[in-house]
């Protein structure tokens, strides 16, 4: 429970799920501008883990798919969500709880973890494996494409030639995902020796929580009830866009932004230019303002910019 030195802090609404078991946006805004915020967060999304796909990420490790040997079947994972993370999580901790299994010569140190940032780095490192984690500084999935591209290829340098072939990568995916990795590593562009397959296995499946809505008026409300006069909300994906809207009474008749859409104690910030588009395009709202990296940093620039200016 919050004691009341934090209730008197700006609340920050994070339309996301707290990341487990650490979250870098609760740490960086627990401090952030001499501790005068207050993370709260809202879930959007709600996240479902499917049974069948994990059960064969547990087969593929238990069955020496990444080890260093002959029946290895892929030679790399990549996650760029904190919710693959996760569930690699869950089947990794059961095989090391099971106590049958040697983790570190069925994930070794040879077997490269791509990432797309300091979230999915972090959730990984918590796991303690031999696993080198690589790509954290990358920020998106085209910038980790041709970090990958290079890095890949140059684990196999002449390798392909002694009969070693190059082993696929496996992708573990939400149902809805960007395809620019698996296009850039496997791109008919390319040299067919600098061609890699990237195989991607939906993990988990995402929807839009039903109890968004009803939450997030609950929190606001509450909090000018508490004679907060400013209350920050950062916005990480168009799904919720609406709901949010509506919440704060910002949408005509006609699902547009009023004329005078602006919250009196609301500041809106998105973690990229997809969302701010998206909140322009299709509701006609204009975002206080929008992050130029999709970090805990990058939002915390944005609104260092709109405070200075406001």
């Amino acid at each position: 429970m919050a004691d009341h030195a934090d209730e008197r802090k700006d609340p920050i609404l994070l339309l996301k799920t707290r990341s487990m078991p650490n979250d870098g946006y609760e740490e960086y805004f627990t401090t952030f501008d001499n501790c005068r915020y207050r993370p709260v967060f809202v879930p959007v999304l709600e996240h479902r883990f499917k049974d069948d796909s994990l059960e064969m990420v547990r087969e593929c490790i238990t069955s020496g798919g990444f080890a260093k040997n002959g029946s290895a079947k892929y030679g790399a994972i990549i996650f760029t969500s904190q919710r693959a993370v996760e569930a690699f999580t869950k089947v990794v901790e059961g095989i090391r709880n099971a106590g049958s299994y040697k983790l570190d010569e069925l994930l070794p140190i040879s077997l490269p973890l791509y990432v797309v940032g300091p979230a999915t780095a972090r959730g990984l490192r918590a796991l303690n494996l031999e696993c080198p984690i690589l790509g954290e500084e990358s920020g998106n999935g085209e910038a980790l494409a041709a970090f990958m591209l290079d890095h890949y290829n140059s684990l196999y340098t002449g390798s392909v030639d002694k009969g070693c072939p190059k082993l696929p990568l496996l992708f573990l995916v939400g149902e809805k995902r960007r395809d620019i990795i698996p296009k850039t590593l496997d791109s008919i562009e390319l040299r067919p020796e600098r061609r890699s397959k990237v195989d991607e296995l939906v993990i988990y499946e995402t929807g839009e929580m039903q109890s968004f809505k009803s939450q997030f008026s609950s929190i606001w409300r509450h909090n000018v009830e508490q004679g907060v006069e400013k209350q920050w909300v950062v916005v990480f994906s168009p799904t919720g866009c609406k709901a949010m809207l509506e919440s704060l009474g910002l949408l005509d008749e006609t699902g547009k932004a009023k004329a005078d859409a602006k919250s009196r104690n609301i500041q809106t910030v998105t973690i990229g230019p997809t969302t701010r588009d998206y909140l322009q395009n299709e509701f006609g709202f204009i975002p206080d303002v929008s992050a130029s990296t999709p970090s805990p940093e990058g939002i915390g620039a944005a609104m260092m910019s709109f405070n200075g200016k406001h």
